[in-house]
């Protein structure tokens, strides 16, 4: 087997240290996406790869890279930008493991890190920096040419979930970060996502120039036809906004799920807060996740979550792109995202390699048109969810899950929860008012 698999990966252009890595990763069977696009960025193409979460995507653009870093080991050698830090640290763990056996220097650029040391780990130049577009934006505009000057010398750029990073949040920040790069002429662009948007499609029509190779476009299973694997259940349950903490309760400890490790995904923060809370206070082993949680403690929960110290965790869309998180068996869309595509992402967090998964989506009056659209996206009609009864909910929990819900609306009025974020966001706009 091992002979089969290492001509498989050397077929594509591997050296025999970067097999030996994968080897030991129990990786030994290049996937299509991979098989699809490394040999083409080794040959020197810029790449658009599109394939569905869990497909192997990080190493399909990480191999040809560290590649040929080792044919010409430099520093700043490549840039990975990506929409989360916990997606960030993720890829930087993949790349730090494939080139462990050969001195890689892997730097995370990402929020809620000390920027001091952020700013001294790029002064050492190292080889492949990860890094999320506002925080190196941050860096490029305040740090100096000491720290950043390197990246006009870089060989590649990563956009990792193309799709997102290409929307009007991140453009302000990526322009900066394009424009301390390398033109172009003189560098690769490597563009990977699960979903292919029309500003993705865009950029397959890029003239390329200086003699470099044309833009190669991969898609694995025609990935916009296939949304959603086969094996993932969709449902949903028609709920009144008021009781939705009791549904959701019920739903969590109801046979089917009793024991099932479930993302829980909502549209605010302090919807994430406010059920961690109340669930904790029903004896749930409950994490979470979101962007007003300082960066420890958002990686600690997803640890948690991970070695099933923690069953459930209730996360905003900070966990529903690319995060490998190969426990999950059922995904609950607490509230429904506007964007069909969200939901998407969201539900890729279950049902993953084969498995099967389901997807439960809380439905109140305001929701129906959302629905549709997403019903219209995935081509798939959900079915109503028949594991929890109006009857059941309102006999076994509501009164309990009415003080719990009481007790954590309490505590984090105590604690001044969501002060930080209005503060930040008084700052931003004082600020915007100075510079006018």
């Amino acid at each position: 087997m091992s002979t089969r698999s290492t001509s498989s990966f050397k077929s594509l252009g591997l050296p025999k240290w970067l097999i030996d890595s994968l080897s030991a990763m129990k990786i030994t069977q290049p996937s299509a996406i991979q098989k699809g696009c490394i040999p083409k960025i080794l040959q020197g193409s810029d790449c658009i790869g599109g394939a569905k979460t869990g497909s192997g995507k990080t190493i399909a653009f990480a191999a040809p890279m560290l590649t040929k870093w080792s044919e010409d080991p430099s520093g700043m050698f490549g840039v990975v930008l990506t929409p989360t830090r916990e997606l960030a640290m993720q890829i930087a763990e993949q790349f730090t493991a494939l080139g462990s056996s050969m001195n890689i220097r892997v730097s995370i650029v990402v929020g809620g890190e000390s920027i001091v040391k952020q700013a001294l780990e790029l002064q050492r130049k190292p080889h492949f920096i990860i890094a999320t577009p506002g925080r190196l934006a941050h860096h490029i505009m305040n740090s100096g040419e000491d720290t950043i000057g390197g990246l006009i010398r870089t060989k590649y750029l990563v956009l990792d979930e193309a799709d997102f990073l290409l929307t009007t949040t991140f453009a302000k920040d990526l322009g900066v970060c394009i424009g301390a790069l390398p033109p172009k002429s003189k560098r690769q662009t490597l563009l990977f996502t699960a979903t292919i948007t029309d500003q993705v499609r865009a950029l397959k029509d890029t003239v390329q120039q200086d003699g470099k190779p044309p833009l190669f476009s991969y898609e694995v299973e025609m990935v916009d036809n296939v949304a959603i694997p086969s094996t993932l259940r969709t449902e949903y349950i028609l709920i009144p906004e008021y009781v939705k903490e009791a549904y959701l309760y019920q739903l969590l400890t109801c046979e089917a799920y009793s024991e099932s490790s479930a993302i829980i995904f909502v549209n605010r923060t302090t919807t994430a807060e406010i059920l961690r809370r109340v669930l904790k206070n029903m004896d749930i082993r409950v994490a979470s996740l979101h962007s007003q949680m300082p960066q420890q403690e958002r990686t600690n929960s997803l640890q948690r979550f991970r070695a099933n110290a923690a069953r459930v965790l209730i996360a905003t869309d900070v966990a529903s792109r690319g995060l490998d998180i190969p426990i999950v068996e059922l995904v609950i869309n607490y509230d429904i995202p506007s964007d069909p595509d969200v939901f998407i992402h969201r539900s890729g967090r279950t049902a993953r390699a084969g498995r099967s998964g389901d997807a439960i989506s809380f439905i109140t009056q305001r929701d129906v048109s959302r629905i549709e659209a997403i019903e219209s996206r995935i081509n798939k009609k959900m079915v109503e969810c028949g594991k929890v009864h109006d009857t059941a909910v309102i006999r076994k929990c509501l009164s309990k899950v009415t003080k719990a819900k009481r007790e954590a609306l309490m505590a984090m009025e105590k604690e001044n929860f969501g002060e930080r974020k209005k503060s930040q966001r008084k700052k931003k706009v004082d600020q915007k008012g100075f510079r006018t």
